[in-house]
């Protein structure tokens, strides 16, 4: 019997640069699994229509296999899922939504996979254990980076805001992960980031392309920088790359993670979700999408 064909997709605005469909498309491949994978450009203000359109499956069309989730969709669509993993209920931010067809129409459930892509790569890089972490931003990436953290026992936690106090949607959101995760947490002000740093055994960036920049610079023109050879920085940014602050690290002695990284780990933990039991061989999985996007085999 000639298996079904599935389809699968990233949602985002703006959606062109991602590295999604490689990663997907040459473990399916390697897997057997007949899937496509596409990149979906959904602004914000579409979300909830788009969800709504789940519901009505288009005959002509393959059944979803799943859909991974990038900004600015990854709490607006909350809302329209039928459940929601312990960890995206934790941090209300998903990255990746399964599908279930019964009888009765679409389940939709939302996961987010960013906490386990951020702990292998920490992992991957040699972190310490039970590390000192600080963590730059305070948005839906630094939530799941406070999981991750929590996941990995660090001795302490601190974020590091561009906007403090807390505001909506911003560090009163970390705060409450830190409470729902059991993760205790410090909020810092933004002055404060290059001496946290320099303390830090694992620093970990969630800011946008650029935004890590200025900050750069302060910890450039700092005696020193970086805790020590083994400290390990993770900045979730991969376009461009080497970013700023990643060249200021290395050259203190720091050893980098780039955000490539992580997305390649939390992409693995997508492919198991939606390609089931076709899933197996979980470092030969790692290894094909590590040519799809030239990074280093495990």
């Amino acid at each position: 019997m000639t298996e079904r064909p599935r389809r699968a997709a990233v949602l985002g605005h703006p959606i062109g640069h991602s590295k999604s469909p490689m990663l997907h498309r040459a473990a399916y491949q390697y897997l057997g699994f007949n899937c496509t994978y596409d990149s979906l450009d959904v602004p914000e203000e579409d979300a909830a229509a788009f969800a709504a359109s789940l519901r009505v499956p288009d005959p002509a069309e393959p059944q979803w296999a799943g859909l991974s989730v990038t900004m600015p969709l990854k709490s607006a669509l909350l809302p329209a899922m039928d459940r929601l993993t312990a960890t995206a209920a934790d941090l209300q931010v998903l990255n990746t939504v399964t599908f279930e067809y019964t009888g009765a129409g679409v389940v939709l459930t939302g996961h987010n996979t960013d906490v386990a892509g951020i702990v292998n790569a920490l992992r991957h890089a040699g972190a310490r254990s039970t590390p000192r972490v600080v963590i730059l931003g305070a948005g839906g990436t630094a939530c799941a980076a406070v999981a991750a953290a929590g996941r990995l026992g660090a001795a302490s936690v601190t974020v590091c805001a561009r906007r403090f106090p807390a505001r909506e949607n911003g560090t009163a959101a970390v705060a409450d992960v830190g409470r729902r995760t059991g993760t205790a947490l410090e909020l810092r002000p933004w002055t404060d980031a290059a001496a946290l740093c320099a303390d830090a055994d694992v620093v970990i960036s969630t800011l946008p392309p650029y935004g890590a920049d200025a900050l750069a610079d302060a910890l450039a023109a700092a005696p020193r920088a970086v805790a020590g050879p083994g400290a390990v920085l993770l900045d979730v940014a991969y376009n461009p790359w080497p970013s700023s602050i990643a060249r200021v690290w290395t050259a203190q002695g720091g050893r980098i993670v780039p955000g490539l990284e992580m997305l390649l780990y939390q992409a693995v933990e997508q492919v198991r979700l939606f390609a089931g039991g076709k899933f197996r061989d979980e470092n030969a999985v790692t290894n094909v999408m590590c040519d799809a996007v030239g990074a280093p085999r495990r």
